[in-house]
């Protein structure tokens, strides 16, 4: 892989499961961002698309700081919550899935996109629900056709600085993507396109009917389940 600092761009994208995986989205996207002042690193939303009934559909987190990616990329994966779903009126026990994906920043691409090869598009901001927050064209998409990885940001005030900013994690997806081809497992770039769902959960978190955090990676469990998500990582 390219040169890498120890920035890292974690994603968070709702599994199936309507506004139970968004709202399980949210509640890993606070768990990330505490974790993160805790540990005094910078953390940025570059983009965030909000769910229609609460919660979101994905979160894309800028994260700068000492050792920050070796030690979030073990966050890599799907993570399952199962609960009574604060959302059912039949207080039905729920079990929801969101994908997180952990890329570093890359320093010194050693991947080179053409010109050609590039698709940029540019689009008015939007808030809650959809409606347009500012008046001019500061958000920006980029497609690598090649590959059809898409990179989208509309938090900065400026088409240039987003522009700038989905520059930096289309490198960073493609350095990834071309690490995962020698590996020969072209599978675990795909992020939100992967099944998100049983099977491939990289930690549980569960709340009824006994509480328990287990990592399905080292094996480790512990039931102070609300310190994890209050973003105490470092006890799983």
């Amino acid at each position: 892989m390219a040169e890498t600092n120890s920035n890292v761009f974690l994603s968070i994208h709702a599994g199936v499961g309507g506004v139970d995986a968004q709202d399980w989205a949210q509640m890993l996207s606070r768990m990330y961002i505490r974790f993160c002042q805790k540990k005094s690193w910078k953390v940025d939303v570059v983009d965030e698309s909000k769910g229609n009934e609460g919660g979101i559909k994905s979160i894309t987190l800028e994260i700068k700081g000492n050792g920050s990616y070796e030690f979030l990329k073990r966050e890599n994966g799907v993570h399952r919550l199962v609960r009574i779903s604060p959302f059912d009126a039949s207080k039905m026990r729920h079990t929801s899935f969101a994908q997180v994906e952990v890329i570093p920043e890359i320093l010194a691409a050693e991947i080179k996109i053409k010109p050609e090869d590039l698709k940029i598009e540019t689009f008015r901001a939007r808030g809650h629900g959809g409606q347009n927050v500012q008046k001019l064209e500061t958000a920006v998409r980029l497609t690598h056709l090649p590959t059809q990885i898409t990179v989208k940001v509309e938090s900065e005030r400026s088409q240039y600085q987003n522009k700038e900013t989905a520059l930096k994690i289309l490198y960073a997806k493609l350095s990834v993507l071309e690490e995962e081809k020698r590996k020969k497992t072209l599978s675990q770039i795909k992020g939100p396109h992967r099944e998100i769902g049983w099977g491939n959960q990289v930690r549980s978190y569960v709340l009824h009917p006994y509480k328990m955090v287990k990592d399905h990676k080292t094996g480790k469990k512990i039931q102070d389940v609300e310190a994890v998500l209050d973003g105490d990582l470092e006890k799983i």
